[in-house]
């Protein structure tokens, strides 16, 4: 270095510096806000929600799958039982030449249709009215025995009648005269459902149909003979309609045992609308006291899956609770339009609160 660099002049020295800045100030890259974003399995405080979220579709799925409806022509009032290795679903036909509708499946995902479960109705069933519905069925001793509703050709109201088979998928037969459950004054019953108890005893739920004619409907039940063919005491009612979002009726019961308590699930408002639901109520005991938790429903309706309900409960080869029922799909609600298919769900319980993330339309992984 030579004295003459040395003595240049302070602001030569300040110049330079300046450029010095500039130039690292360039090099350097802009400082940017960030944010930690969660993964979207992850929450602040979960809370329990008193109706259920929609289901996202996940990115990837890593194993054997099922996606909503599992059966997509119409099959209202579905009712599964495992018999074996094979499911077996029962329903309402809704007027057509068939009785009883019956499929079977290994996987719950393809169904193959066996026909008529009841090709016969009984003496005092109207026929080819299209008033055959709902059927409800139980393997109990060495057979199957079937809860169905018909016409009862006397008073001409929906009553519920019983029948039996060796097989699940039919034929059955009812050998009786005269209806199982009638209640003529309050309507007509409908919309029976078998249950066994923990203790091995046998109950029948079922709701009377006073939406018919201008009565109020409620939801009862009543124990059965060991083989489910005769009634035992006398009925018992277990709760009405009596919160705005059922208006106007309530039916379909389905009863869960879980620790010790008694879940009586049922459907409400009007079963050919969007806003058709689920709800349930907490019983003491099989034939209650029962109280509703919700003021609300806790299964709703969630777009394309319209108009939940008609639910019933079974378990699979694992020991799993699924539901099943049937809905409408988007805009095509209401017949002739549209069809109730066939949709399944699990269920699961937190504590004492039921819990399902249905209702579901995109692909889920099955348990």
């Amino acid at each position: 270095m030579t004295l003459l660099s040395l003595k240049r002049p302070l602001f030569d020295l300040w110049r330079l510096s300046g450029i010095v800045l500039l130039i690292l100030s360039a090099c350097t890259p802009a400082t940017t806000a960030t944010a930690t974003i969660k993964p979207a399995t992850q929450t602040e405080s979960p809370a329990t929600p008193t109706t259920p979220a929609q289901t996202l579709a996940p990115t990837e799925l890593s194993g054997p799958s099922f996606t909503n409806p599992v059966y997509d022509d119409d099959f209202p009032d579905p009712h599964i039982i495992l018999v074996d290795d094979t499911y077996y679903a029962y329903g309402t036909t809704n007027g057509s030449s068939i009785n009883i509708r019956v499929m079977s499946s290994a996987d719950l995902l393809q169904w193959e249709e066996l026909g008529d479960a009841l090709p016969a109705l009984p003496k005092w069933a109207m026929l080819n009215s299209g008033y055959t519905w709902a059927p409800g069925v139980m393997h109990i001793e060495d057979q199957f025995v079937m809860y169905y509703v018909a016409r009862d050709k006397d008073i001409d109201r929906q009553c519920i009648g019983v029948s039996v088979s060796e097989d699940p998928a039919g034929p059955f037969l009812d050998p009786n005269d005269e209806a199982f459950i009638c209640q003529g004054d309050l309507g007509g019953s409908i919309d029976a459902y078998p249950f066994q108890d923990d203790d091995g005893k046998l109950y029948l739920f079922w709701k009377n149909d006073g939406n018919c004619c201008s009565l109020e409907v409620a939801l009862w039940v009543q124990e059965l003979s060991p083989d489910g063919l005769t009634l035992v005491g006398e009925p018992v009612k277990l709760i009405e309609r009596d919160q705005p979002w059922e208006r106007p009726l309530i039916e379909n019961p389905a009863m869960v045992e879980q620790n010790d308590k008694y879940y009586l699930f049922y459907s409400a408002n009007w079963w050919e609308s969007h806003e058709y639901s689920i709800g349930y109520a907490v019983c003491e005991t099989v034939t209650g006291p029962c109280e509703k938790p919700l003021s609300k429903p806790w299964f709703d309706y969630e777009s394309p899956v319209m108009g939940p309900g008609g639910q019933a409960f079974f378990t699979d080869e694992e020991g799993d609770l699924w539901m099943v029922y049937h809905a409408w799909t988007g805009a095509e609600v209401g017949y002739p339009a549209g069809e109730r298919s066939l949709h399944i769900d699990l269920v699961t319980f937190e504590g004492d609160k039921p819990v399902t993330n249905g209702p579901t339309y995109t692909p889920q992984l099955l348990p």
